[in-house]
């Protein structure tokens, strides 16, 4: 076996430590990339959908925190409290610098698999902006986040649409490189300067592993938005315009914790 597919044989803490070591040498690729009001790419924007509504007086937290950014902006929508996880120590330490408040006991540098002694029951409102599909256990970090929230909590995420990474331009086509149903760990190709482990999933896969973690279900949105100038990129592009025009670059859903 190549040492790159060692990964195949590894416990997850291991694979978990090669994603934590790739974060923290690619996070400044990152710096308030993917961030709200951004969703990711060519997707509405929370300005646009207004998926979160009035969220002064509530307590927060982002799963997949990054640069900060994203926690930025709910403290610029006078939340009462804005909490962060993160895997990487970089991200974590970049985030204290960008929110520019005191957020000693709010910042957790750990997997989103566990949890670094998250309260239960706390939160009134859960995020993660392109995060959730790092995780390489998705019902355990569902379960996890569905304990934080107090009961009738809002939980949102987006993520790449499973069907983006399928298609591959090739010789003015898109076409089918890879199965959709392919759920198996793998390398992100697109991913650098080292390997970082993903899981591919089905949209069906999340939706399913929500339920079963007790999440009712509110929205699920796959809409595109193409920028208002046409032409921006290349098409060979991870995420270009032209695969855009074809198919959703990225899924939102929006759901909620029974009372």
């Amino acid at each position: 076996m190549d040492k790159v597919d060692t990964y195949l044989e590894n416990t997850m803490d291991e694979n978990l430590m090669i994603n934590k070591q790739s974060w923290d040498l690619a996070s400044k690729r990152f710096f308030g990339r993917a961030a709200l009001p951004d969703y990711g790419p060519y997707v509405p924007s929370e300005d646009k959908l207004n998926l979160f509504g009035d969220l002064s007086g509530l307590k927060v937290l982002d799963i997949g925190c990054g640069s900060g950014h994203s926690m930025k902006y709910m403290y610029s929508k006078q939340v009462k409290e804005i909490w962060g996880l993160d895997l990487s120590r970089e991200q974590i330490e970049t985030a204290k610098q960008v929110v520019g408040i005191n957020l000693d006991g709010k910042l957790f540098e750990s997997p989103m698999e566990e949890n670094p002694g998250i309260p239960l029951n706390y939160f009134d409102i859960i995020y993660s902006i392109y995060a959730l599909g790092w995780t390489l256990d998705l019902p355990k970090t569902l379960d996890n986040i569905y304990s934080y929230l107090k009961p009738g909590g809002t939980f949102i995420f987006s993520w790449e649409h499973p069907i983006h990474s399928r298609l591959t331009y090739y010789d003015k086509s898109l076409i089918f490189t890879k199965p959709y149903h392919d759920e198996t760990a793998t390398l992100h190709e697109a991913w650098k300067p080292t390997p970082a482990v993903y899981h591919h999933r089905k949209l069906s896969t999340y939706i399913n592993a929500l339920i079963n973690s007790g999440f009712f279900i509110e929205k699920v949105i796959d809409d595109i938005e193409l920028p208002r100038e046409s032409g921006q990129g290349k098409p060979e592009m991870w995420y270009s315009e032209y695969k855009a025009s074809y198919y959703p670059a990225t899924f939102i859903i929006k759901c909620r914790k029974g009372k």
